[in-house]
């Protein structure tokens, strides 16, 4: 009874997490490192252990993002520097957000590659090294999860594409596991998901600075 209930405030915080997300509002890191401490125990129940720590991945990556929002890009902080001498209210509030960008091909090969590299090692692990009864699927979520998490803290447009997979799949699998509310939690981020993917299309810079992000 108290699980369903620790899963019940990890769903409603979840579907608050990813409002804030669409609304590209920096407490969505605060609440994300709450929600991940929630689910660490929740897929630790139902003994699904990439997923455990995913969640402590989330965790660190909250940090990071929190501090990636709040400076900007570097490049953004340079240009911001230079315009204070004509405007310094400008700069602090230029310096202060990083922009929604596309993602690079060069990038986007590099992830690639990790998400192989992650799901061959994580597959291995689990269908060797734990009781898992779902590894492949398991070890796919975890993988493609990292991925656009990294993303989401650097504010690529693209990582939405990969919720909407990760939302189809996690659907399935946590029914398949008798997690109905994180069931429901799933299906309304993939609808929400969506509505991000109209949302950040509005705020893409129109100009991509060259840096490496």
């Amino acid at each position: 009874m108290v699980d369903n209930y620790i899963e019940v405030f990890g769903a409603v915080t979840g579907i608050v997490y990813v409002f804030l997300e669409i609304r590209q509002t920096i407490w969505l890191w605060p609440l994300g490192i709450i929600t991940s401490g929630i689910y660490v125990w929740i897929f630790f129940s139902g003994k699904l252990y990439a997923d455990m720590s995913l969640q402590a991945y989330y965790m660190v990556v909250s940090v990071l993002g929190w501090y990636w929002w709040m400076r900007g890009s570097g490049r953004q902080a340079q240009g911001s520097e230079l315009r204070a001498q004509s405007s310094e209210l400008n700069a602090q509030s230029s310096k202060q957000k990083l922009a929604v960008t596309r993602i690079k091909l060069k990038i986007a090969v590099i992830l690639a590659a990790i998400f192989v590299v992650l799901y061959t090692v994580m597959y291995i692990v689990l269908s060797r090294l734990t009781d898992s009864p779902v590894p492949a699927w398991d070890s796919f979520l975890t993988s493609l999860s990292v991925i656009a998490t990294w993303m989401l803290a650097r504010k690529i447009y693209e990582h939405w594409y990969l919720w909407i997979v990760v939302n189809i799949v996690s659907a399935v699998l946590y029914f398949t596991r008798g997690l109905f509310p994180t069931v429901v939690l799933y299906t309304v981020y993939l609808i929400m998901s969506f509505t991000g993917l109209i949302a950040w299309k509005r705020t893409i810079a129109e100009t991509i600075l060259p840096d490496d992000r």
